[in-house]
């Protein structure tokens, strides 16, 4: 198969399944600081600005531009705001619903990323169809039996909300000319720059102490583990992907990130392995292999 795939193909897939892979990967180092007391807005701050510190000393170091148009710095804010307000949408549904079902609703993104490009004319191909219907009934499945909590209306719309701006910060990304000579480095650094300074000035509003539970060094550790990886390379390697293989194919890999978390749980925090999540897993990996197999350019 690997000899029928285009260059394009070789490219985004394995970037599409990192994306999912390392923003899944956001419960291994969140629920220590969680759990030791840090507030929902100092973990995200501090998340950003970490990886915006890292992300610009890696450009200096490369010697990279930081120069950008004024048209290119406003759908760049766009998407940091997009970006922004999908992380804080979904930490704020953990508030009202359960996280299984908080992450079956935003799982709803694909469909939206498909049903957006439909409107501009850009229609899916059946398999993609077919892979994106498999792969939500396998997150669905993986998430069932979770009902700690009661289901309460603006918990699904916040959820909803999260699903619906992260589509379109997908779209944007692979359909924007303004921004198609942008590097994915430099993209992700202004992305995240905009995200620091929302989650700046929500502290300011708040009387959430910005130290509060963040003094040990496991506590700085995992905050740098939360900016590298479902952070700088999630951002980056989504971006690699969707101008490689598109949104609608970039967007159904997403599958890799409710698998990778629930694995975390499992492996990690002793959550129970059910039949329902080794089956929904089983579900969702054939839909991607299948997807790869039928769509090779």
């Amino acid at each position: 198969m690997i000899k029928t795939l285009s260059k394009n193909a070789i490219i985004g897939y394995p970037a599409g399944i990192i994306t999912g892979v390392t923003y899944g990967l956001n419960p291994l180092f969140a629920v220590p600081l969680m759990q030791n007391g840090a507030s929902i807005e100092s973990i995200l701050f501090f998340r950003y600005a970490i990886a915006v510190t890292l992300l610009g000393a890696f450009l200096l170091l490369r010697r990279h531009s930081f120069r950008i148009t004024w048209k290119q710095a406003g759908v760049l804010l766009v998407l940091g705001l997009l970006y922004t307000t999908s992380s804080l949408t979904l930490f704020e549904a953990y508030r009202y619903i359960a996280s299984g079902l908080a992450t079956t609703i935003v799982f709803l993104y694909p469909v939206l990323v498909a049903i957006i490009m439909v409107f501009l004319r850009v229609v899916p191909s059946w398999p993609v169809w077919l892979s994106i219907a498999l792969t939500f009934a396998g997150v669905v499945i993986m998430t069932q039996g979770d009902s700690s909590q009661a289901v309460r209306p603006m918990g699904l719309l916040l959820s909803f909300t999260s699903a619906l701006v992260y589509a379109l910060f997908i779209v944007i990304i692979n359909r924007s000319k303004v921004i198609s000579g942008v590097s994915n480095s430099l993209l992700t650094f202004y992305a995240l720059s905009v995200g620091t300074l929302v989650f700046l000035g929500k502290i300011a509003m708040s009387d959430a102490g910005i130290m509060t539970g963040l003094t040990a060094h496991t506590a700085w550790l995992n905050l740098v583990g939360l900016a590298v990886l479902p952070t700088i390379v999630s951002t980056a390697t989504l971006a690699i992907a969707t101008r490689n293989i598109g949104a609608t194919k970039a967007s159904v890999l997403g599958v890799f990130e409710p698998v990778t978390a629930i694995l975390v749980g499992t492996f990690v925090f002793g959550e129970a392995l059910t039949a329902n999540i080794v089956i929904g897993i089983l579900i969702s990996m054939g839909a991607i292999t299948f997807m790869i197999a039928k769509t090779k350019r």
